[in-house]
């Protein structure tokens, strides 16, 4: 396989595709993370890389011709995998007509006792005004049958005249909707925070309970997790104003799976039709464990203007320990998926890769529990302080008044 390392960590990657001549028709610049569904000896796995950097334009890449074939752009990696975007263009609009996805269920380095290939598309995801690049910086998911395919930080444009990006752009809907929204911007999201245009939940709903989840992996367990799950997301709705919604996980309801390999871990939590898959890393360097990813998808209320919502974040540097020991923290964490989204985790107790006796080993607490018990203690000696000052000035004056009389 072609890169492992790569498949595990989103970046943006710059292609072109040239004619015979020289001239580029298609440059695209974007982030491409898959998650993939598959079969493992009868049971349910997720298999979940990025597009990488040293991806390769295949030779089946073309600029068409006149109306005999249109432009298309095929990216390969890895043992076997492609990725194909076909082009049309109509008046005065060029879009993605279809979205090709070929991939090989037999690479070992990301689905594990699988075997065969599976091919899957998508109809126009992507459209834009001819002589403009399309761009697009939030997340944009495709949804296909076992395949979750989200594009984020896409600059992209197809019918090139100069060879260059056009100085002009067609936004995408997403980021027009994030600019316009009010939402809020700090991890810590609140029903305060709401937008006055939302009425507030009457109520909001109790802590989640602590649910106990493990992955195996082929050297015994490799992720072991205590927590309280809830999911937080802040959506348009169909009237134009701005709805929250908060779901607690109910853990004996909430089906668990994951993977690992050496330097990755995927624990994949569902509970209804809402699923959040926990992508954790190893630094080498520093011999520690740490939560690189958060993907999120879920049905909204039927009052959101868009019910199926999806979100990813790729970027994290979450719930951190050193390997051998696990991560715990009493206070509620706001893990931010998005400006949207929210995994706020209870209660919560963790240790990937190396797990002996399927036991937590040696404690780290999170810097919130630490401040947590610094308060006490420094309010604790700012009274005993008091206490001594006080007693002090009461000895000093004890031992005044039995001075006597002094000589006048």
């Amino acid at each position: 396989s072609g890169g492992k390392a790569e498949l595990l960590s989103g970046a943006s990657s710059s292609f072109e595709v040239k004619d015979s001549s020289g001239k580029v028709c298609i440059i695209a610049d974007l982030t491409v993370d898959f998650s993939v569904e598959y079969k493992s000896r009868g049971q349910k796995e997720f298999a979940h890389f990025f597009l990488p950097q040293n991806a390769t334009v295949e030779p089946q890449s073309s600029c068409g011709s006149g109306n005999t074939s249109h432009p298309i752009l095929v990216l390969g990696f890895g043992a076997g995998h492609s990725l194909s975007l076909n082009f049309s263009e109509l008046e005065e609009k060029y879009q993605v007509e279809e979205l090709v996805f070929h991939y090989n269920l037999s690479d070992a380095t990301l689905f594990h006792n699988s075997t065969a290939g599976k091919r899957v598309s998508h109809k126009t995801i992507i459209q834009a005004y001819v002589g403009t690049k399309y761009r697009c910086i939030s997340s944009k998911h495709v949804n296909m049958k076992n395949v979750n395919i989200t594009f984020s930080n896409v600059t992209l444009e197809a019918y090139l005249t100069n060879g260059t990006f056009s100085m002009n752009k067609t936004e995408c809907a997403e980021d027009m909707v994030s600019t316009t929204a009010v939402a809020p911007t700090t991890p810590k999201q609140t029903t305060s925070q709401v937008p006055t245009t939302s009425p507030a939940p009457t109520a909001s709903p109790p802590n989640p309970a602590v649910g106990k989840y493990n992955v195996t992996g082929p050297n015994g367990t490799c992720v072991l997790a205590y927590m309280g799950l809830q999911l937080n997301i802040t959506y348009p709705k169909k009237d134009g104003k701005m709805g929250l919604d908060l779901l607690n996980f109910i853990p004996h309801n909430t089906t668990f799976s994951g993977r690992c390999d050496n330097t990755s871990a995927f624990l994949n939590l569902t509970f209804e039709k809402t699923r959040v898959i926990f992508h954790f890393a190893l630094n080498a360097s520093t011999e520690k464990f740490f939560l690189q990813g958060l993907n999120v998808s879920t049905t909204l209320p039927s009052e959101a203007k868009v019910p199926k919502f999806e979100a990813s974040n790729n970027s994290m540097s979450d719930l951190r320990a050193t390997v051998g020991n696990s991560y715990k923290c009493s206070a509620e964490e706001n893990l931010q998926v998005t400006n949207y989204a929210l995994v706020n985790v209870f209660n919560v107790q963790i240790q990937v890769f190396k797990i002996d006796g399927d036991k937590f080993g040696a404690v780290e607490e999170c810097q919130l529990d630490e401040n947590n018990m610094l308060i006490p203690i420094i309010v604790g000696a700012a009274l005993a302080g008091l206490v001594l000052i006080v007693l002090i000035a009461y000895l000093i004056g004890r031992k005044r008044s039995h001075a006597g009389y002094q000589t006048i």
